[in-house]
């Protein structure tokens, strides 16, 4: 029988957050604690991933979530990469680092689908795009539920065409990478609540509300709202089980970070996180072009973060950041779903 956000005991999702953060011990426990933990697949090669899933199973025996990139034409131009990598390479110097060459890559997508259909997690989500009809009724067969993150109502509307069995909403306060199907339009400002009515009032299926969800009133609030669950990342940032980084974990409590930004400086998509010296330096500068973008500054991000400096590498938080605190995971699980039911 296939998995129901219904089943929860405990309607809060862990969001899949790539390149550290999310780890199997963080599913495990969001999963424990009675929600849904997530698995990101995203940067991992499908034998890392794979493990990844073996891993969080080792630790729970409740229901986990993955989440994979839906691969889309990149918008890059050899030129404007070109003179991105000649602004990028002062900075990569300072961190005795480089700019890496850019190369195809759908992240390993065929690989990960063959993953998931050999595994068979409970859920499996989708991001920056929409799978292919295909594509879901194979999980589905497998007896996986599909989730289509999206951020728009067009976007909600092409997931259920092609069989979704449940949308992610994802508002403009999200951490990290907006789900735009879309990679060269600028993401909408729409506020989650608004896209969360349209979506519930036109499809009938459960829908998952994302973005800016950090304490108990901000989860009671979207489920008023007719969602069936809350996804939360950045709270979760801080947590004992989270693979955050230590200068990633400073920036979260340090005073001097003041704002979230949505940039493009990083990996050639708009996402959002805290500013700090590398979006003042190259956000107004940096093409769209993903995944390329993303690999020419994974050297330097690497060594800014080696070198315990926030300002040399992404932060990625939603705009409530400031309400996250640190602890085990399964206690921020019960605070943000403290007064439900």
């Amino acid at each position: 029988m296939t998995f129901s956000l219904h089943d929860l005991a405990v309607p809060i999702l862990g969001a899949p957050m790539a390149g550290g953060p999310s780890t199997p011990a963080l599913a495990a426990a969001v999963s424990n604690a009675g929600g849904l933990g997530f698995l990101p697949a995203g940067y991992l090669s499908a034998e890392k991933f794979a493990d990844t899933i073996a891993e969080a199973r080792s630790l729970t025996t409740a229901a986990i979530g993955v989440n994979l990139f839906v691969p889309q034409p990149s918008a890059a131009t050899a030129e404007g990469l070109q003179r991105y990598r000649e602004l990028l390479a002062p900075l990569a110097e300072h961190y005795g680092a480089e700019v890496a060459r850019p190369r195809p890559d759908d992240d390993g997508w065929e690989a990960k689908l063959d993953v998931l259909a050999d595994t068979a997690p409970e859920v499996a989500s989708f991001t920056f795009g929409c799978p292919s009809a295909e594509v879901l009724g194979r999980l589905r067969d497998r007896g996986v539920l599909t989730v289509v993150t999206v951020t728009n109502p067009d976007e909600a509307a092409v997931a259920v065409a092609a069989g979704a069995d449940a949308l992610a909403v994802q508002g403009p306060e999200a951490g990290g990478h907006r789900g735009t199907f879309d990679p060269v339009a600028l993401p909408g400002d729409e506020p989650l609540d608004t896209l969360l009515a349209a979506v519930v009032a036109a499809h009938d299926l459960p829908v998952i509300a994302a973005g800016g969800l950090s304490t108990a009133a901000d989860v009671r609030r979207v489920l008023d709202r007719g969602a069936v669950a809350a996804q939360a990342g950045t709270a979760f940032l801080l947590s004992d089980e989270a693979g955050t980084n230590t200068p990633y974990r400073a920036a979260l409590t340090d005073g001097h970070f003041t704002e979230t930004v949505v940039t493009r400086a990083f990996s050639g998509r708009y996402a959002r996180g805290l500013a700090n010296g590398f979006t003042a330096r190259y956000d107004e500068v940096a093409p769209l072009g993903y995944p390329e973008v993303n690999q020419m500054t994974g050297p330097m991000r690497r060594a800014a973060v080696a070198a315990g400096d926030p300002n040399g590498t992404n932060l990625w938080a939603g705009t409530s950041w400031r309400h996250i605190s640190g602890g085990r995971a399964g206690d921020i699980v019960a605070a943000l779903a403290r007064g439900v039911g």
